[in-house]
């Protein structure tokens, strides 16, 4: 993150999403052809965003902020009716191109944001934090299930876990030299409690994708911890709106 080029760095972080998609495809129940395709499809749709978001050309000035947009779009107004209606993906149509809205976005936006990467590590750090928050919190004072029929070990204690930890947080963060703008004001509180809900829908989606498969786990790369997916969920869902609030608003 520090010292690579910003375009080894997105190869990097592209061949760790071709794993995501690996799994995703698995997830939606394709075969081998179609998990190879789905990846190759990533692969190329991947090379073209890159390209046209470093473009000086003024037609595609916007193009960044779009897939941003977007993918927020799609984790705010798309995802928890999803969640909410229990819907099983059937059409391989659909389930691959929920998957190129899930993994592309979150890809671009970790790779340009390693222009800097101090700051990136502090916004990869709301996640984490929440993640390990909501674990610790739901294990220890956990009884009311956030979502049982999706991700039975999630608790609203959990979530309120995660949000105190950020919130704490926040509040060290933006009293320190080392804040950016965005780690500011009611926008900046407004922005880290944005992330973190998001994040959580990241979460619950992988959650269903892997009940309606029927697997634990998203795959076996990482021994005692599951897949690739099990690990980025909640950056997935939460870096495009990271990445559009610290480039365009904050």
């Amino acid at each position: 993150m520090f010292l690579l080029p910003n375009l080894w760095w997105a190869a990097a972080l592209l061949a760790v999403m071709l794993l995501a998609a690996w799994e995703w495809g698995a997830l939606g129940g394709y075969g081998i052809l179609a998990r190879w395709l789905f990846c190759g499809a990533v692969v190329v749709c991947a090379v073209a965003l890159y390209s046209a978001t470093g473009a000086k050309n003024s037609t595609l000035a916007d193009a960044e902020l779009l897939v941003y947009a977007g993918s927020c779009a799609f984790w705010v107004l798309v995802v928890p009716p999803w969640l909410a209606a229990h819907w099983q993906v059937r059409s391989p149509l659909v389930v691959g191109a929920a998957g190129l809205v899930v993994l592309l976005p979150a890809w671009l936006a970790v790779a340009r944001l390693q222009s800097d990467p101090a700051g990136l590590l502090q916004l990869l750090a709301i996640v984490w934090l929440a993640d390990t928050a909501a674990f610790l919190a739901g294990r220890r004072w956990g009884k009311r299930k956030l979502a049982p029929t999706i991700s039975p070990g999630k608790t609203w204690e959990g979530v309120a876990g995660a949000a105190v930890a950020v919130a704490v947080y926040y509040v060290v963060l933006s009293g320190s030299a080392s804040a950016r703008s965005w780690a500011h004001g009611w926008s900046g509180v407004m922005f880290f409690a944005g992330v973190t809900a998001v994040s959580v829908a990241g979460d619950l989606l992988e959650s269903w994708m892997k009940r309606c498969a029927g697997v634990k786990d998203s795959g076996a790369l990482l021994p005692g911890h599951g897949g690739i997916l099990d690990r980025v969920d909640g950056l997935l869902a939460s870096m495009p709106l990271a990445a559009l609030f610290t480039k365009y608003a904050g």
